[in-house]
């Protein structure tokens, strides 16, 4: 097995509350755990976490307790921060920077990092304006442009990469230059451009589903789904004789999920509805989470950040794979370049600069992505971004000074690099990497 690819182990179907065969060896002398089959669950899922723990994969718990603390905190100094409207708000603004991370968690995957995702973000908002609002481009035509931009710009990056064997952030670092200035001589001298603030860009990030009963719904949705899929899994993997999960964990499981969604569709019900700007962030990191866990496509960007040596040797066409890694970083980091000049219905000089590159692979660092690669999945973005936006919008109810709000993030962005650190070199003591 390629070093750094998910063993059976690593995988989704190989997780908490996965029983063998009934036929197995040694099946017979385990003792089955009393009491009711939620609490057998719990006991299982317990079991495992521990394990997992000891081997050194922590996974996301750090950022989910980091998360609940500082929201507690926040909570305790403004009663705002928890209310309806800010956490609609909140879940808004994680869009545009939490899609750009998502691309860098491909990147991260490899053992790499793309400096460029800022600068390809301004780049593709600023072909969207000058094509629709100088030139009048219908919006649906020049959005497909911007994002083609992107994934045009990280298409070129990621085939330099994999042909020179150069560092990525070395060829990355002249992207963030070369784009840049592309983006800046696309502009011109017109500096800003206000974008219809009824167009369709606009909406991405202003339109609300105010029925209550489309939140509810999706959430109704995404729990059957989820339930579907470990239940015929768990058919699938009895049949074949392989380890698979309870139905007790499955409900579990499920049942945990449905309580997240449920809270989540009351709290922005309460508000103006459900954004269409967060439908389209979780499915976009539910899409691509698929991609990286179900398909040879994924599991051989897992291997590749085991290492690439060992990758050639099993056969694996890495040209190719690290190619197509950066074009999904790039088009990423369109799509979020999109997404934030939406926020703001405008394009100017200094879209993609500031923070927004530290921020976006901070989120994913912090979610629980590797720097040494082959661990991570594009959920570990949405859990940094989260903690990361928290933290901002805190700090503005609480009217806390920016320079205090960079020193907490980088506090947590160092806490998770060390974790990461001693998580890693755990694995290796008890041979897991």
């Amino acid at each position: 097995m390629v070093k750094g690819t998910h063993d059976i182990t690593d995988t989704p179907q190989a997780e908490a509350g996965e029983s063998a065969p009934s036929d197995a060896p040694g099946a017979g002398a385990r003792k089955a755990p009393s009491g009711s089959a939620a609490g057998r669950a719990v006991q299982s899922w317990a079991a495992f976490a521990r394990r997992k723990l000891r081997s050194g994969e922590v996974g996301s718990l750090p950022v989910v307790v980091v998360l609940a603390v500082v929201w507690i905190t926040f909570q305790s100094l403004n009663s705002n921060f928890l209310s309806p409207r800010n956490l609609s708000n909140l879940s808004v603004d994680i869009v545009g920077t939490g899609l750009i991370a998502v691309g860098i968690v491909f990147v991260l995957l490899l053992g790499e990092l793309d400096l460029s995702v800022g600068s390809i973000s301004g780049l593709a908002g600023a072909v969207f304006a000058v094509l629709n609002v100088q030139n009048g481009v219908p919006e649906w035509l020049a959005l497909i442009i911007g994002v083609l931009a992107g994934a045009a710009a990280g298409t070129v990056q990621g085939y330099s990469f994999a042909r020179t064997r150069v560092p990525a952030f070395v060829v990355t670092l002249a992207g963030l230059l070369t784009w840049n200035g592309l983006m800046l001589y696309i502009l011109g001298s017109s500096g800003t451009i206000n974008l219809d603030e009824n167009g369709l860009v606009a909406k991405l990030t202003s339109y609300y589903f105010t029925d209550d009963a489309v939140a509810y719904g999706l959430a109704a949705l995404a729990t059957g789904l989820v339930f579907l899929v470990s239940y015929l899994d768990r058919r699938r993997r009895m049949a074949a004789g392989m380890p698979h999960r309870s139905l007790q964990l499955i409900g579990v499981r499920a049942g945990g999920l449905a309580v997240i969604a449920f809270v989540a569709a009351y709290l922005l019900n309460r508000f103006q509805g459900l954004p269409l700007a967060l439908l389209i962030f979780l499915v976009v990191v539910a899409g691509l989470d698929i991609v990286l866990r179900r398909t040879h496509y994924g599991r051989q960007v897992y291997a590749l950040g085991g290492g690439v040596e060992a990758a050639r040797r099993a056969s694996l066409h890495v040209t190719r794979v690290q190619t197509a890694v950066l074009a999904v970083s790039g088009t990423m980091a369109a799509i979020g370049g999109l997404f934030l000049a939406s926020r703001i219905t405008s394009v100017s000089q200094s879209s993609g600069s500031g923070v927004l590159l530290l921020n976006a692979i901070a989120a994913a660092v912090i979610g629980g992505t590797s720097l040494f690669g082959g661990r991570g999945s594009t959920w570990s973005a949405v859990l940094g971004m989260l903690v990361i936006q928290s933290i901002a919008s805190g700090m503005a109810l609480t009217d806390t000074p920016a320079a205090v709000q960079f020193m907490i993030t980088g506090g947590v962005l160092f806490a998770a690099v060390v974790i990461d650190a001693l998580s890693r070199r755990s694995q290796e003591a008890h041979g897991r990497a």
